[in-house]
Protein backbone atom coordinates (compact mmCIF):
# COMPACT_ATOMS: atom_id res chain seq x y z
CA UNK A 1 0.00 0.00 0.00
CA UNK A 2 3.03 2.49 0.13
CA UNK A 3 2.47 2.71 -3.58
CA UNK A 4 -0.57 5.13 -2.05
CA UNK A 5 2.33 7.79 -1.60
CA UNK A 6 5.27 6.54 -4.15
CA UNK A 7 2.99 7.67 -6.98
CA UNK A 8 3.10 11.22 -5.92
CA UNK A 9 6.75 11.21 -5.49
CA UNK A 10 6.76 10.42 -1.24
CA UNK A 11 9.54 7.85 -0.36
CA UNK A 12 10.20 6.37 3.16
CA UNK A 13 7.79 4.80 6.19
CA UNK A 14 4.81 6.75 6.24
CA UNK A 15 4.68 8.35 9.49
CA UNK A 16 8.44 8.35 9.96
CA UNK A 17 10.36 11.35 11.12
CA UNK A 18 12.10 11.00 7.60
CA UNK A 19 8.83 10.65 5.75
CA UNK A 20 7.25 13.78 7.43
CA UNK A 21 10.58 15.55 6.79
CA UNK A 22 10.17 14.81 2.99
CA UNK A 23 5.93 16.04 3.20
CA UNK A 24 4.82 18.31 1.02
CA UNK A 25 0.60 18.81 0.01
CA UNK A 26 -0.85 19.07 -2.12
CA UNK A 27 1.22 16.54 -4.18
CA UNK A 28 -0.58 15.73 -7.90
CA UNK A 29 -0.75 13.23 -10.57
CA UNK A 30 -3.04 13.21 -13.86
CA UNK A 31 -6.24 11.27 -13.33
CA UNK A 32 -9.13 10.81 -15.32
CA UNK A 33 -10.18 12.74 -18.42
CA UNK A 34 -7.88 16.02 -17.79
CA UNK A 35 -8.15 16.10 -14.35
CA UNK A 36 -6.04 15.27 -11.44
CA UNK A 37 -5.38 13.00 -8.50
CA UNK A 38 -4.51 15.59 -5.00
CA UNK A 39 -2.71 14.40 -1.86
CA UNK A 40 -3.12 16.10 1.23
CA UNK A 41 -1.49 15.03 4.31
CA UNK A 42 -2.07 16.03 8.16
CA UNK A 43 -0.37 14.80 11.48
CA UNK A 44 -2.34 14.48 14.74
CA UNK A 45 -5.83 13.22 15.36
CA UNK A 46 -8.89 12.48 13.18
CA UNK A 47 -9.04 15.11 10.34
CA UNK A 48 -11.17 16.20 7.35
CA UNK A 49 -10.79 18.47 5.00
CA UNK A 50 -12.95 21.75 4.24
CA UNK A 51 -12.94 22.93 0.87
CA UNK A 52 -14.41 26.94 0.26
CA UNK A 53 -17.54 26.29 -1.80
CA UNK A 54 -16.06 23.74 -4.52
CA UNK A 55 -16.77 20.34 -2.61
CA UNK A 56 -18.43 18.72 0.27
CA UNK A 57 -15.60 17.99 3.19
CA UNK A 58 -13.21 15.30 2.21
CA UNK A 59 -13.15 12.56 5.62
CA UNK A 60 -8.71 11.55 5.65
CA UNK A 61 -8.16 8.21 5.88
CA UNK A 62 -5.01 6.74 8.85
CA UNK A 63 -2.67 5.05 7.70
CA UNK A 64 -2.30 1.91 9.96
CA UNK A 65 -1.65 2.67 13.42
CA UNK A 66 0.12 5.96 13.19
CA UNK A 67 -0.69 9.68 13.19
CA UNK A 68 -0.16 9.58 9.52
CA UNK A 69 -3.56 10.81 8.03
CA UNK A 70 -4.14 11.62 4.24
CA UNK A 71 -6.90 12.23 1.64
CA UNK A 72 -6.69 11.45 -1.99
CA UNK A 73 -9.11 13.88 -3.96
CA UNK A 74 -10.12 13.71 -7.57
CA UNK A 75 -9.82 17.84 -8.70
CA UNK A 76 -10.46 18.70 -12.16
CA UNK A 77 -8.52 20.71 -14.65
CA UNK A 78 -7.22 24.65 -13.60
CA UNK A 79 -8.56 24.53 -10.21
CA UNK A 80 -7.06 26.46 -7.46
CA UNK A 81 -8.97 26.58 -4.32
CA UNK A 82 -8.99 27.46 -0.84
CA UNK A 83 -9.09 24.84 2.40
CA UNK A 84 -8.38 24.01 6.31
CA UNK A 85 -7.85 21.08 8.14
CA UNK A 86 -10.36 20.52 10.54
CA UNK A 87 -9.92 18.46 13.60
CA UNK A 88 -13.38 18.40 15.94
CA UNK A 89 -14.48 21.81 16.47
CA UNK A 90 -11.28 23.41 15.51
CA UNK A 91 -9.59 24.65 11.89
CA UNK A 92 -5.90 25.13 10.94
CA UNK A 93 -3.89 25.87 7.97
CA UNK A 94 -2.46 22.95 6.25
CA UNK A 95 1.30 22.56 7.72
CA UNK A 96 2.57 20.71 4.36
CA UNK A 97 1.77 23.61 2.30
CA UNK A 98 3.99 26.73 1.73
CA UNK A 99 0.69 28.99 0.61
CA UNK A 100 -1.58 30.55 2.54
CA UNK A 101 -5.06 32.89 2.90
CA UNK A 102 -4.63 34.35 6.68
CA UNK A 103 -3.61 32.10 9.32
CA UNK A 104 -6.04 29.32 9.50
CA UNK A 105 -6.35 28.56 5.52
CA UNK A 106 -4.11 27.16 2.67
CA UNK A 107 -4.64 27.68 -1.07
CA UNK A 108 -4.31 24.67 -3.31
CA UNK A 109 -3.80 24.71 -7.02
CA UNK A 110 -3.60 21.63 -9.31
CA UNK A 111 -0.65 21.52 -12.02
CA UNK A 112 -2.23 23.36 -14.99
CA UNK A 113 -3.52 26.15 -12.78
CA UNK A 114 -3.63 29.65 -14.31
CA UNK A 115 -0.73 31.42 -12.88
CA UNK A 116 -0.65 33.85 -10.88
CA UNK A 117 2.55 36.03 -11.18
CA UNK A 118 1.63 38.79 -9.46
CA UNK A 119 0.43 37.37 -6.15
CA UNK A 120 3.33 36.37 -3.83
CA UNK A 121 3.28 32.94 -1.91
CA UNK A 122 2.55 33.79 1.68
CA UNK A 123 2.51 31.73 4.14
CA UNK A 124 0.08 30.86 7.28
CA UNK A 125 2.40 32.23 9.72
CA UNK A 126 3.49 35.48 7.65
CA UNK A 127 2.44 38.91 8.22
CA UNK A 128 1.13 40.88 5.48
CA UNK A 129 2.02 44.61 4.81
CA UNK A 130 -0.06 47.32 5.58
CA UNK A 131 -0.62 50.67 3.72
CA UNK A 132 0.77 53.48 5.50
CA UNK A 133 -2.06 55.87 5.39
CA UNK A 134 -4.66 55.25 7.65
CA UNK A 135 -7.95 57.30 7.60
CA UNK A 136 -10.55 57.48 10.32
CA UNK A 137 -13.77 57.01 8.61
CA UNK A 138 -17.33 58.25 11.31
CA UNK A 139 -19.76 57.88 8.62
CA UNK A 140 -22.98 59.73 9.84
CA UNK A 141 -25.23 57.83 7.79
CA UNK A 142 -24.02 53.90 8.27
CA UNK A 143 -22.99 54.74 12.08
CA UNK A 144 -20.14 54.33 13.63
CA UNK A 145 -16.67 54.32 13.07
CA UNK A 146 -14.21 52.54 10.06
CA UNK A 147 -10.82 52.82 9.30
CA UNK A 148 -10.09 53.01 5.56
CA UNK A 149 -6.64 52.11 4.27
CA UNK A 150 -5.40 53.59 1.09
CA UNK A 151 -2.14 52.95 -0.58
CA UNK A 152 -0.63 54.58 -4.10
CA UNK A 153 0.31 51.84 -6.43
CA UNK A 154 2.79 53.10 -9.10
CA UNK A 155 2.75 56.50 -7.08
CA UNK A 156 -1.03 56.99 -7.36
CA UNK A 157 -3.63 56.87 -9.82
CA UNK A 158 -7.23 56.67 -10.13
CA UNK A 159 -9.07 55.42 -7.14
CA UNK A 160 -9.84 51.68 -7.44
CA UNK A 161 -12.34 50.66 -4.67
CA UNK A 162 -12.19 47.22 -2.97
CA UNK A 163 -14.87 46.04 -1.36
CA UNK A 164 -14.19 43.41 1.63
CA UNK A 165 -11.14 45.97 1.97
CA UNK A 166 -9.66 43.64 4.96
CA UNK A 167 -9.88 40.48 3.10
CA UNK A 168 -7.67 42.26 0.59
CA UNK A 169 -5.32 43.33 3.60
CA UNK A 170 -4.81 40.31 5.84
CA UNK A 171 -5.85 37.32 3.92
CA UNK A 172 -4.32 38.06 0.67
CA UNK A 173 -1.54 40.49 -0.50
CA UNK A 174 -3.48 42.76 -2.68
CA UNK A 175 -1.31 45.66 -1.83
CA UNK A 176 1.76 43.44 -2.68
CA UNK A 177 0.04 41.95 -5.98
CA UNK A 178 -1.21 45.72 -7.56
CA UNK A 179 1.93 46.90 -6.80
CA UNK A 180 3.78 44.33 -8.55
CA UNK A 181 1.66 44.54 -11.45
CA UNK A 182 1.76 48.12 -11.74
CA UNK A 183 5.81 47.84 -12.12
CA UNK A 184 4.99 45.30 -14.75
CA UNK A 185 2.98 47.68 -16.80
CA UNK A 186 0.22 44.88 -16.95
CA UNK A 187 -1.78 47.90 -14.70
CA UNK A 188 -1.76 51.69 -14.93
CA UNK A 189 -0.98 53.30 -10.88
CA UNK A 190 -3.68 52.96 -8.96
CA UNK A 191 -4.48 54.38 -5.42
CA UNK A 192 -6.08 51.85 -3.70
CA UNK A 193 -8.83 52.15 -1.05
CA UNK A 194 -8.98 48.92 1.23
CA UNK A 195 -12.71 49.49 2.10
CA UNK A 196 -14.06 47.11 5.11
CA UNK A 197 -17.44 46.31 5.63
CA UNK A 198 -19.51 46.10 9.13
CA UNK A 199 -22.37 44.26 7.95
CA UNK A 200 -21.90 42.96 4.09
CA UNK A 201 -25.44 41.45 3.87
CA UNK A 202 -26.86 45.14 5.34
CA UNK A 203 -24.58 46.84 3.45
CA UNK A 204 -24.07 45.44 0.26
CA UNK A 205 -27.54 44.61 -0.58
CA UNK A 206 -29.37 46.54 -2.64
CA UNK A 207 -30.32 49.85 -0.40
CA UNK A 208 -28.63 53.16 -1.23
CA UNK A 209 -26.98 54.02 2.45
CA UNK A 210 -23.27 52.67 1.31
CA UNK A 211 -23.08 54.45 -1.49
CA UNK A 212 -24.66 57.39 -0.21
CA UNK A 213 -22.51 57.56 2.34
CA UNK A 214 -19.37 56.55 0.19
CA UNK A 215 -20.24 59.74 -2.63
CA UNK A 216 -20.96 61.84 0.17
CA UNK A 217 -18.71 61.31 3.25
CA UNK A 218 -15.55 58.94 2.19
CA UNK A 219 -14.89 60.58 -1.24
CA UNK A 220 -14.76 64.15 0.47
CA UNK A 221 -12.53 62.87 3.22
CA UNK A 222 -10.01 61.36 0.70
CA UNK A 223 -10.10 64.65 -0.94
CA UNK A 224 -9.07 66.44 1.74
CA UNK A 225 -6.24 64.31 2.14
CA UNK A 226 -4.44 64.82 -1.08
CA UNK A 227 -6.55 61.79 -2.98
CA UNK A 228 -8.56 63.29 -5.51
CA UNK A 229 -11.77 60.54 -6.80
CA UNK A 230 -12.91 62.01 -10.07
CA UNK A 231 -16.31 59.97 -11.26
CA UNK A 232 -15.19 59.90 -14.46
CA UNK A 233 -12.01 57.60 -13.33
CA UNK A 234 -13.69 55.56 -10.45
CA UNK A 235 -13.62 52.02 -10.40
CA UNK A 236 -15.16 49.39 -7.91
CA UNK A 237 -14.38 46.27 -7.17
CA UNK A 238 -16.30 43.26 -5.66
CA UNK A 239 -16.61 39.55 -5.03
CA UNK A 240 -19.87 37.82 -3.68
CA UNK A 241 -22.14 40.51 -2.21
CA UNK A 242 -19.62 43.08 -3.08
CA UNK A 243 -20.14 42.53 -6.61
CA UNK A 244 -23.39 42.83 -5.95
CA UNK A 245 -23.07 45.68 -4.38
CA UNK A 246 -20.95 47.33 -7.14
CA UNK A 247 -23.36 46.54 -9.40
CA UNK A 248 -26.07 48.56 -8.06
CA UNK A 249 -24.11 51.60 -7.57
CA UNK A 250 -23.34 51.54 -11.20
CA UNK A 251 -27.13 51.69 -11.67
CA UNK A 252 -28.27 53.64 -8.77
CA UNK A 253 -25.57 56.35 -8.55
CA UNK A 254 -25.22 57.10 -12.59
CA UNK A 255 -22.32 58.63 -12.98
CA UNK A 256 -20.51 57.75 -9.99
CA UNK A 257 -18.21 55.00 -11.58
CA UNK A 258 -16.80 54.28 -14.62
CA UNK A 259 -15.53 50.96 -14.27
CA UNK A 260 -16.57 47.98 -12.19
CA UNK A 261 -15.25 44.95 -11.81
CA UNK A 262 -17.63 41.83 -10.38
CA UNK A 263 -16.25 38.01 -9.12
CA UNK A 264 -19.08 35.62 -8.56
CA UNK A 265 -21.24 38.57 -7.81
CA UNK A 266 -24.33 37.51 -6.00
CA UNK A 267 -27.07 38.06 -8.50
CA UNK A 268 -29.54 35.92 -7.49
CA UNK A 269 -30.25 37.98 -4.51
CA UNK A 270 -33.66 39.27 -4.15
CA UNK A 271 -35.01 41.31 -0.64
CA UNK A 272 -35.09 38.54 1.90
CA UNK A 273 -33.60 35.75 -0.35
CA UNK A 274 -30.11 35.32 1.90
CA UNK A 275 -32.84 33.65 4.82
CA UNK A 276 -34.63 31.47 2.37
CA UNK A 277 -33.62 28.03 2.47
CA UNK A 278 -32.85 28.17 -1.34
CA UNK A 279 -31.43 31.56 -1.65
CA UNK A 280 -30.42 31.23 -5.40
CA UNK A 281 -33.94 29.22 -6.21
CA UNK A 282 -35.14 32.83 -7.18
CA UNK A 283 -36.14 35.03 -10.79
CA UNK A 284 -33.39 34.51 -12.50
CA UNK A 285 -30.93 37.47 -12.48
CA UNK A 286 -32.60 38.54 -9.05
CA UNK A 287 -33.22 42.30 -8.17
CA UNK A 288 -30.57 43.39 -10.84
CA UNK A 289 -31.78 41.67 -13.55
CA UNK A 290 -35.42 43.20 -12.71
CA UNK A 291 -33.86 46.94 -12.63
CA UNK A 292 -32.27 46.56 -16.02
CA UNK A 293 -35.34 45.03 -17.44
CA UNK A 294 -37.74 47.57 -15.83
CA UNK A 295 -35.95 50.83 -15.67
CA UNK A 296 -33.75 50.36 -19.04
CA UNK A 297 -31.17 52.39 -18.28
CA UNK A 298 -28.50 53.70 -19.95
CA UNK A 299 -25.14 52.19 -19.48
CA UNK A 300 -23.28 53.71 -22.24
CA UNK A 301 -20.34 54.99 -20.00
CA UNK A 302 -19.95 52.15 -18.12
CA UNK A 303 -17.38 49.95 -18.56
CA UNK A 304 -18.28 45.93 -16.84
CA UNK A 305 -16.14 43.19 -16.06
CA UNK A 306 -17.54 40.38 -14.61
CA UNK A 307 -15.97 37.02 -13.85
CA UNK A 308 -17.46 33.73 -12.00
CA UNK A 309 -16.20 30.22 -11.27
CA UNK A 310 -16.96 27.43 -13.58
CA UNK A 311 -18.15 24.93 -10.76
CA UNK A 312 -20.47 27.95 -9.64
CA UNK A 313 -23.26 25.97 -11.59
CA UNK A 314 -26.38 27.54 -9.52
CA UNK A 315 -24.59 30.76 -10.37
CA UNK A 316 -24.33 30.66 -13.33
CA UNK A 317 -27.92 31.57 -14.95
CA UNK A 318 -28.27 34.66 -12.16
CA UNK A 319 -24.77 35.95 -14.00
CA UNK A 320 -25.37 34.99 -17.76
CA UNK A 321 -29.01 37.32 -17.12
CA UNK A 322 -27.32 40.05 -15.23
CA UNK A 323 -24.44 39.86 -17.94
CA UNK A 324 -26.44 39.92 -21.13
CA UNK A 325 -28.65 42.94 -19.85
CA UNK A 326 -25.92 45.02 -19.23
CA UNK A 327 -24.47 44.81 -22.30
CA UNK A 328 -27.77 45.39 -24.29
CA UNK A 329 -27.85 48.55 -21.72
CA UNK A 330 -24.97 49.89 -23.35
CA UNK A 331 -22.30 49.16 -21.34
CA UNK A 332 -18.56 48.05 -22.77
CA UNK A 333 -18.92 44.66 -20.62
CA UNK A 334 -16.27 41.88 -20.45
CA UNK A 335 -17.25 38.24 -19.46
CA UNK A 336 -14.98 35.37 -18.62
CA UNK A 337 -15.05 32.47 -16.37
CA UNK A 338 -12.30 30.93 -13.42
CA UNK A 339 -12.10 26.59 -13.49
CA UNK A 340 -12.95 27.69 -9.51
CA UNK A 341 -15.64 27.46 -6.92
CA UNK A 342 -16.74 30.37 -4.85
CA UNK A 343 -13.65 31.92 -3.82
CA UNK A 344 -11.22 34.47 -3.03
CA UNK A 345 -7.92 32.55 -4.18
CA UNK A 346 -9.68 32.71 -7.93
CA UNK A 347 -10.99 35.77 -7.59
CA UNK A 348 -7.69 37.32 -7.01
CA UNK A 349 -6.23 36.78 -10.60
CA UNK A 350 -9.34 38.49 -12.18
CA UNK A 351 -8.80 41.23 -9.59
CA UNK A 352 -6.15 42.60 -11.18
CA UNK A 353 -7.24 41.68 -15.03
CA UNK A 354 -10.29 42.81 -14.71
CA UNK A 355 -9.82 46.07 -12.96
CA UNK A 356 -6.66 46.65 -15.78
CA UNK A 357 -9.41 46.52 -18.48
CA UNK A 358 -12.07 48.75 -16.34
CA UNK A 359 -9.21 51.62 -16.27
CA UNK A 360 -9.11 50.87 -20.13
CA UNK A 361 -6.28 49.17 -20.24
CA UNK A 362 -6.00 45.01 -21.44
CA UNK A 363 -4.23 43.22 -19.28
CA UNK A 364 -1.57 40.85 -20.67
CA UNK A 365 -2.38 38.35 -18.00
Amino acid sequence: MRDTFARFGLGGEPGSDAFWAAARTPAAVPHGDGGWAALFLWRGPAAEIVFESWSEPVPMRRWGGTDCWYAEVAMPAGLRVTYQIRTGDAAYADPFNPVGAGGDRSIAAVPDAPAQPYWPAAGPADVLPLPEVRLRWASERLGGRRTVRVHPAGGGGPVVLLLDGDDWLHLHPAMTAFDAAVADDALPPVTLVFLPARDREAEFGCAPALWTAIRDELLPLLAGTGVPADPGRLVAAGQSLGGLSAMYAALAFPGLLSGIACQSGSFWWTPGAAGLPDPMGGPTGGAIAAYLRERRPDLSGLRAAFDVGAHERRMLPHCEAVESLTGRAGATVRVSRSAAGHDRASWRHALLRDVAWALGLEARN
